[in-house]
């Protein structure tokens, strides 16, 4: 469903994807980790044509990313994304919020989206908050808010950008329990994560980068059961993380 060959991006001199190829099949969860500063975050947001590439190809669904005949807000309406800081509209109410994309890219009526809304909203266990703005929500909640928003497009596939590290701890598994049940569901996921809990609960693969690299590629197993097979660098990741 999503596949990046030999994808290459600078800022100015500054190479932060270096050459990164990976795919994504239907239906798989895949988890991006690595330090501060590897290139996860950007290559997610290539994914869907948030970040512009300079080098090699990016396919979502078989459409080119990179190509410049490609319609990318009728791409990205495919590709739900969920960034670090919610994103949402602070003047609209939740539901407001969760409305807005559905009439406006996708042509539904305001029933329509409505009705869509109220069950997402059930679904991440938000009814009851229907009508407030995202100002009055806790971190958490407005998570879920933005998770909501993004299911209400029908994506065939979600990008998580580090969705849970602006939250307070106590916040964190109410987000990460809607990730599992999507997870559990069939989504096509990609999520950059420090949530090494998660990606070996729902992840099949993990990818670990660094320096722009893709450094390992590998099922989760492979990645957390049997470290002595893996790169020094993610050798020394993995103690670091799993040390505590």
């Amino acid at each position: 469903m999503i596949e990046f060959k030999n994808v290459s991006k600078w800022y100015g001199s500054f190479q932060v994807l270096d050459s990164c190829t990976t795919q994504v099949s239907k239906g798989e969860v895949v988890v991006v980790c690595g330090p501060s500063g590897s290139g996860k975050s950007t290559l997610i947001k290539c994914a869907n044509g948030l970040e512009p590439f300079q080098k090699g190809e990016l396919f979502f669904n078989g459409v080119s990313v990179g190509s410049p005949k490609t319609n990318l807000p009728k791409l990205r309406s495919q590709i739900g994304m969920v960034f670090q800081h919610f994103e949402l509209f602070p003047h609209l109410s939740v539901m407001q919020n969760l409305s807005l994309g559905q009439v406006k890219v996708l042509g539904r009526s305001q029933e329509e989206a409505d009705d869509k809304a109220r069950k997402l909203l059930n679904r991440v266990d938000l009814t009851a908050h229907a009508e407030k703005f995202p100002g009055q929500l806790s971190g958490g909640q407005q998570q879920r808010v933005a998770i909501a928003r993004a299911l209400c497009m029908d994506p065939t596939a979600m990008l998580f950008d580090e969705p849970t590290s602006a939250l307070d701890p106590e916040m964190v598994n109410e987000v990460l329990d809607v990730m599992v049940s999507l997870a559990k569901e069939g989504m096509t996921m990609m999520v950059v994560t420090h949530e090494m809990g998660f990606a070996r609960k729902v992840s099949d693969r993990v990818i670990f980068m660094d320096m722009g690299k893709i450094v390992e590629d590998c099922s989760k197993d492979e990645f957390f059961e049997r470290p002595e097979n893996r790169q020094p660098r993610t050798r020394e990741f993995l103690n670091k993380i799993l040390s505590h």
